[in-house]
């Protein structure tokens, strides 16, 4: 269970309508499902506010569906799996349809199935509902070309997730520099800005010297021969001169959305009822 059901389940023992037994037993559920070839990791969003996500390559469409139906029993979601190729993401959507009993994993309660999205271009699959976004802040990812997309929509999408606000800014390269200065209002108005580029990756210096907000860059495969497969563009972003420019790993867009929705939502964590973090405060 996530915070928010540990608190309505106290809640409920609080009010005499929940049983302690009940409720001990509900809390000291296990913290790990031991699958044989995965162990899922069930208390995940009680200590970090999100659930665990699923890192698809590599994966069967099997172990993929079966990790996360073990999530969405626990009351985890929804769950996020990245780098699925299409044909593993039709099985999982087809074992997701069928009721239990018919070869299909069904949903979390064991009647009919979850809903499941996938998205081709950044090769995402999404088990469940999406979260509803707090309306007073967003953030944005802007890409340079086309060919950025999706490591782009990779972080969007991520960061949709699990739950932040996302506004796109696509094909907004430094080739065209008036394309990206032609939407200065919404970058001065974002919480956190991802710069996802390849090529040279001189984008995320030219936001970092444009806004207030951390500036998320990631470098992308993308470019020719001396580009030597993002390389060239992770070095560029390492050595920015550009203040508040923080660069992840090369077409690691999920590694940048995660971070962003960190900044744009930084109470999303386990936190007290004053909402500060429980871990140590400075």
């Amino acid at each position: 269970m996530d915070r928010n059901e540990l608190r309505a389940l106290l809640q409920r023992v609080a009010e005499g309508a929940t049983g302690v037994d009940q409720a001990v037993a509900r809390i000291a559920a296990a913290p790990v499902d031991d699958l044989g070839f995965a162990k899922v990791d069930l208390h995940r969003s009680q200590r970090q506010g999100a659930t665990e996500v699923i890192y698809g390559e590599g994966k069967t469409a099997e172990q993929i569906a079966a990790i996360a139906s073990s999530l969405l029993r626990a009351g985890q979601g929804p769950v996020l799996a990245t780098r699925v190729d299409p044909p593993k993401a039709d099985e999982v959507r087809l074992a997701f349809s069928l009721r239990e009993g018919e070869g299909g994993f069904g949903s979390p309660d064991g009647f009919g199935g979850v809903p499941v999205r996938y998205d081709d271009t950044s090769r995402i699959l999404l088990l469940g509902e999406l979260p509803v976004p707090k309306p007073e802040s967003f953030l944005v990812v802007a890409c340079a070309g086309t060919s950025d997309l999706p490591v782009a929509e990779e972080a969007a999408i991520t960061a949709e997730a699990l739950g932040s606000r996302v506004e796109r800014l696509y094909d907004v390269g430094v080739a065209g520099i008036h394309r990206l200065l032609s939407c200065g209002d919404m970058l001065a108005s974002a919480r956190c800005v991802v710069a996802v580029a390849g090529m040279e990756g001189a984008l995320a210096s030219v936001i970092g010297g444009l806004v207030s907000c951390p500036v998320v860059a990631v470098p992308t495969s993308v470019g020719y021969g001396a580009s030597f497969n993002g390389l060239a563009a992770l070095l560029s972003m390492l050595n920015s001169c550009a203040s508040g420019v923080s660069v992840v790993n090369i077409d690691n867009g999920f590694g940048a959305g995660y971070l962003a929705h960190m900044i744009d939502c930084p109470c999303a964590s386990p936190a007290s009822d004053d909402g500060v973090s429980e871990r140590t405060a400075l």
